[in-house]
C-alpha cells in the first residue's frame, strides 16, 4: 500500500504516523500526492536550517506491505542512517588523504576549477597537460593558477558590497535581565586603594567547607587539580577577618588579551608574567566569556561567574598582602599589582550567543562579550596583537591553507582574520585609548619597543635593567604543535586568493587605527 511522504512528516513530531497508512482519508488529494500521481521518487526538501553536506536526500516511495507500523520507520532511517555514515567516512578519509596531494573529495561546486596543485613550480612553470600526469583532475580546486581570474573577480563582486557598519549597543537593564546572577556577585564599585579592581565578599563557609568543591574548571580538567589544592591548603589563612565574619578578596583583572588566536599571544602572556607587578589568571586562557558561562557552545553545564573569580585567588592573596600589610595602611599607599587574562577568543567568538539569547534582526548577537565586560568594568585596558590575517592561518598547501587545524573541509576560520569587524564592535563600547594594538611582526623585529609601549599602556612601574633583559631577551614562544611545525608553505595563488579577500577589511582596519603598516603590504 502506498502511502503520501508529506502526511508521515507532518505527523512524525507528535504521533510516529499512527494514521500514516490512513492517508488515503478526506483531506488526501490525489492530485497533490506524488505517489498517488505514479511517481516513483519523492524529493525530501530540508527546512529553513543550515544545510549539511548530506542533507538533501532522495527519498524513494517503495511499498511497504511487508513492513508493520514503527519497524518500518526504524528500518528506513536505519538504512539512511548508514548510507549517510558511509558517505561521511568517504568524505573525512579524503580529507585525512590530502597528504598523498590528490586533491579532496567534495561536493561539486558552481564554478568548474581545475586539479589541485601541491606544488608551487609544478603551478607555475607546466602545463596542463603536464599537470595531469602528475594529478588526478578535481572538480573543486580553489589555488590552480588558470582558475585565479575567475575567482579574483567573485572576490571583487563580494568585496565590493561590503559595509561597516555600527552596531546599536545595549542598555544596561537589558544587561542586567539577561545576566541577573552575574550583576549580583560582581559589585559595581571596587576598593580605591587598589589598582586592580577587586572588593571583599562575605564567605559563610567554615574550615571545613572546600571553597572549590563545585568549580567546573578543578572538576572538568585533571591538569587544574593541583592548582586548586594549593588553594585549599591556603584558603583560610588569606580570608579577612571583621566583627566575627569572614571575607574573602574577589578580583576581576585589570586588563585582558583578547586576540587573535596565533598571532603572538602566548610569547606576550610569557613575556608580561615576568613583570614584578603584574600577575595572571590560574589558566591562560579561562576562555569563560566566550565559551565556559555558556556551557562550551550549550552542550555542556554552563560555568557560574563564581568559578571564573576563583582563577584570580592566587593574585588576590597577594594582593591583599599588600593591602593589609603596614605600608598599605598608610595613607595614599594603594596596591599596584594588576591581574591579566589572555584567553584569545575573547575579541572574537560570539558563537555561543545563539544557544541562549533570542535572535534578533538579520540575525545578530542581540548582546556581545564586551557589553558585559564593559557593563563591569568600564576602565578595562584591552591588548590586541595581530598579524597579516594570511600568514595566521595553517601553513598547509592548496584548500587545506583554509581550514583551522583538525577542522572539516567544510568550516573554514577565515573570520577570525576580519579583525577589522571585531575591532569595530570592541570601539562601540569601549574608547580607543582603552585598546592597544600591536602587530606580531613589529613585536617579532623590535621586542624591546613593543614591550614598552606595553608596560607605558598599562601604568607599570620602571624596570631594572636586569628585569628588561630578562623580559625582552627571553626566547620567542611557539605554541605551535611539532606536526604543524612540518606543513608546507600555502601555495602562492592561495596566497594571492586569501590578500585578495582580506584586503577591503584591512584598508578599513588601517584607517581605523590611522597607521598603513596594518594594510600588511608586500613589496
Amino acid at each position: 500500500m502506498r502511502h503520501c511522504i508529506n502526511c508521515c512528516i507532518h505527523l512524525l513530531p507528535n504521533d510516529l504516523h499512527r494514521q500514516c497508512f490512513r492517508c488515503r482519508g478526506p483531506d488526501h488529494s490525489n492530485q497533490k500526492c506524488p505517489v498517488c500521481r505514479g511517481e516513483n521518487k519523492i524529493p525530501l526538501y530540508p527546512d529553513s536550517k543550515q544545510m549539511k553536506w548530506l542533507a538533501v536526500l532522495e527519498v524513494r516511495a517503495d511499498h511497504c506491505e511487508s513492513w508493520n507500523g514503527i519497524f518500518c520507520l526504524r528500518k528506513g532511517k536505519l538504512c539512511s542512517l548508514m548510507f549517510g555514515l558511509i558517505i561521511m567516512t568517504l568524505v573525512m578519509v579524503s580529507y585525512m588523504l590530502t597528504g598523498a596531494k590528490h586533491g579532496l573529495l567534495l561536493i561539486p561546486s558552481p564554478f568548474h576549477y581545475g586539479a589541485f596543485a601541491s606544488n608551487p613550480s609544478l603551478m607555475d612553470n607546466e602545463s596542463l597537460s603536464d599537470m595531469k600526469d602528475h594529478y588526478q583532475p578535481s572538480k573543486i580546486n580553489i589555488s590552480y593558477v588558470k582558475d585565479y581570474p575567475s575567482i579574483k573577480l567573485i572576490i571583487d563582486t563580494i568585496t565590493s558590497k561590503i559595509e561597516f557598519t555600527v552596531r546599536q549597543r545595549p542598555d544596561l537593564e537589558e544587561l542586567r535581565k539577561q545576566e541577573p546572577h552575574m550583576f549580583s556577585v560582581i559589585p559595581n564599585k571596587f576598593l580605591p586603594n587598589s589598582k586592580n579592581p577587586c572588593w571583599y565578599e562575605e564567605y559563610r563557609g567554615n574550615t571545613t567547607t572546600d571553597p572549590y568543591a563545585t568549580n567546573s574548571y578543578a572538576l572538568y580538567s585533571k591538569r587544574f587539580r593541583i592548582i586548586f589544592d594549593y588553594l585549599r591548603k591556603v584558603f583560610w589563612n588569606h580570608l579577612y577577618h571583621y566583627k566575627d565574619k569572614h571575607y574573602r578578596l574577589r578580583c576581576l583583572p585589570h586588563f585582558y588579551i583578547i586576540g587573535q588566536p596565533k598571532c603572538g599571544t602566548t610569547d606576550l602572556y610569557d613575556r608580561l608574567r615576568l613583570h614584578p607587578d603584574v600577575r595572571f589568571s590560574a589558566i591562560k586562557e579561562p576562555h569563560w566569556w566566550t565559551r565556559k558561562r555558556f556551557g562550551e557552545d550549550g552542550f555542556h553545564e554552563r560555568y557560574p561567574v563564581e568559578d571564573y573569580l576563583d582563577l584570580f585567588d592566587l593574585a588576590a592573596h597577594q594582593i591583599q598582602g599588600v593591602l593589609q600589610s603596614e605600608a598599605g595602611k598608610e595613607r595614599g599607599k594603594r596596591n599596584n599589582i594588576i591581574i591579566g587574562e589572555a584567553s584569545a577568543s575573547t575579541m572574537w567568538d560570539n558563537n555561543a550567543w545563539i544557544f541562549f539569547y533570542d535572535n534578533s534582526t538579520e540575525g545578530e548577537p542581540p548582546f556581545l562579550i564586551q557589553d558585559f565586560i564593559h557593563a563591569f568594568q568600564p576602565n578595562a585596558k584591552l591588548i590586541i596583537m595581530l598579524r597579516d590575517p594570511v600568514e595566521s592561518l595553517p601553513p598547509e598547501g592548496g584548500y587545506s591553507g583554509l581550514l583551522g587545524r583538525g577542522q572539516s573541509p567544510g568550516k573554514v576560520r577565515l573570520q577570525v582574520g576580519l579583525y577589522v569587524v571585531y575591532l569595530l564592535d570592541w570601539l562601540t563600547v569601549f574608547n580607543k585609548d582603552q585598546i592597544l594594538v600591536l602587530r606580531l611582526e613589529d613585536h617579532a623585529s623590535n621586542m624591546r619597543y613593543t614591550m614598552h609601549m606595553v608596560f607605558q599602556f598599562l601604568d607599570l612601574g620602571p624596570l631594572s635593567e636586569k628585569q628588561e633583559a630578562l623580559i625582552t631577551k627571553s626566547p620567542a614562544s611557539n605554541t605551535r604543535r611539532p606536526e604543524d611545525r612540518s606543513l608546507g608553505p600555502m601555495l602562492p595563488t592561495t596566497k594571492a586568493i586569501l590578500r585578495d579577500f582580506y584586503r577591503p577589511f584591512n584598508t578599513k582596519l588601517a584607517q581605523v587605527l590611522l597607521d598603513d603598516a596594518f594594510l600588511w603590504k608586500r613589496t
